[in-house]
């Protein structure tokens, strides 16, 4: 049975949808909503939440809950690193940093050991549509060429394996103010690690994109078969 909270959603989602509330229209405030449904302001709070977490609507402080414009969705190719469309505009940034925690561990090396961080983050005009950090073994980062056509390249020369993991989350609050997006607005992350033969890893990359304007495509090439009848 829905509850209260649902209930409110999904009156103000068929407004949205339907056209009545329009892209840029502020929402009545929290106790004029609480009053319209004769319910607790709290409880008009969790169906606002609900409605955020779709990107439905967005909240400005100090101003109100306003209906968010639609975003043309986005596609992440499975090993792409970040995703890349004609209308789709990268700014690189370059750090230098010593492998520590988490990063350590996904390159699989010494605390410490140098690395380039790549820091990327893709707009579509003034908005941003993902962020991804990626990390390289510095002597391999000295000869990668920068191009906003693709990924910074040339470190995909001895890739034997690539593995990628894709999780639907809440964004931290780094990746939330890079995005300009709400809290409790949910993202999908992927991260991908690329090894050679010897399992010594290349690259780890980790990419954030607000998960209702985006979808993941991972294409599968089974192994040819031998032939083993002449």
């Amino acid at each position: 049975m829905p509850t209260l909270r649902d209930t409110i959603a999904e009156d103000l989602r068929t407004q949205i949808t339907t056209g009545r509330l329009k892209p840029g229209d502020r929402l009545p405030s929290e106790p004029r909503l609480a009053t319209h449904y004769k319910v607790s302001t709290p409880t008009v709070r969790q169906a606002l939440a609900l409605l955020q977490a779709e990107g439905l609507i967005e909240k400005a402080h100090g101003k109100g809950n306003f209906v968010r414009t639609p975003l043309r969705r986005i596609t992440y190719t499975g090993g792409a690193g970040i995703p890349f469309a004609p209308d789709l505009q990268t700014t690189i940034r370059t750090t230098n940093i010593r492998a520590r925690g988490h990063i350590r561990t996904l390159m699989k090396v010494p605390s410490s050991t140098p690395l380039t961080e790549f820091h990327c983050t893709t707009y579509e005009g003034e908005t941003p549509r993902s962020v991804a950090r990626i990390y390289v073994p510095r002597h391999l980062a000295l000869a990668t060429q920068l191009a906003s056509s693709s990924w910074p390249g040339s470190r995909d020369a001895g890739r034997t394996e690539t593995q990628e993991t894709v999780t639907a989350r809440l964004p931290t609050p780094e990746e939330a103010t890079a995005l300009r997006i709400s809290t409790t607005r949910t993202v999908l992350t992927i991260t991908r690690i690329v090894l050679n033969s010897t399992g010594r890893v290349l690259e780890a990359a980790l990419l954030a994109l607000p998960s209702d304007a985006a979808d993941a495509v991972f294409t599968t090439h089974p192994p040819l078969k031998e032939e083993t009848d002449r």
